[in-house]
């Protein structure tokens, strides 16, 4: 049995209300596409997957799904693929777009039991926020992995605790305090380095998949703190 050790742990209920679930990823970058290996490794039911990217050469540093043979191909094509190959018994639904106020409604057309906001887009992370925050989904957002070297530093809290992270600060003001305090992140408290060329962000293999292993992590063990009870 695929599950058996991870059953084993968390006993059987527990694991069917993992099978039983509903995720949204929206972004399957370093962060998003680590979220989506251990979520299909923990027995996730559905995997909702949104990007409208292909992948490229320079995602090779981070990127789980980078490899020779996926180059310009689509990631949710690739992502879909791969699940596949690990959990057969997975329903994975695909939209290769970017997401928006426009097409939000669209992606939204099913029970959704959680939802992760991986885009570095900050209009498309407001969009995401709101529609959860709207309609009572349970999510949680990403904020910058980017030119930082310790994922020690990584941490999930609320928006309106965050502190020396650029992109958060962003997004907090686009929102009242009391309603930062509602918005669930996983953040890095590591003041951002300063890199040699500042047109391009710098990046590394363990910080942004620690981001998304540990957001993983917080679903699961959400998940099964409230489905069913």
């Amino acid at each position: 049995m695929k599950f058996n050790r991870l059953e084993n742990l968390i006993g059987s209920f527990s694991l069917e209300k993992l099978k039983s679930s509903t995720v949204l990823i929206v972004g399957l970058g370093g962060v998003g596409g680590y979220v989506v290996e251990a979520l299909t490794r923990s027995g996730i039911g559905t995997l909702i997957l949104v990007d409208y990217d292909k992948v490229d050469i320079t995602n090779f540093n981070r990127q789980i799904i980078a490899v020779n043979k996926n180059i310009d191909k689509y990631k949710v094509d690739c992502f879909k693929e791969r699940i596949e190959n690990i959990n057969e018994e997975c329903n994975v639904i695909s939209y290769n777009l970017r997401i928006d106020n426009d097409n939000i409604k669209d992606i939204f057309n099913t029970k959704i039991d959680f939802v992760v906001d991986a885009v570095d887009d900050v209009r498309a992370k407001v969009s995401i926020i709101n529609y959860c925050l709207e309609h009572n989904i349970d999510f949680i957002s990403s904020m910058g992995t980017g030119n930082r070297l310790d994922p020690s530093k990584l941490t999930i809290t609320t928006l309106d605790k965050t502190y020396n992270d650029p992109l958060a600060r962003i997004i907090r003001a686009k929102f009242d305090k009391r309603i930062q305090k509602k918005i669930t992140v996983c953040t890095s408290t590591e003041l951002p380095l300063k890199v040699k060329d500042k047109t391009v962000i710098g990046s590394n293999a363990f910080v942004p998949s620690s981001a998304g292993l540990l957001i993983a992590s917080y679903i699961v063990r959400k998940i099964n703190e409230t489905k069913f009870n």
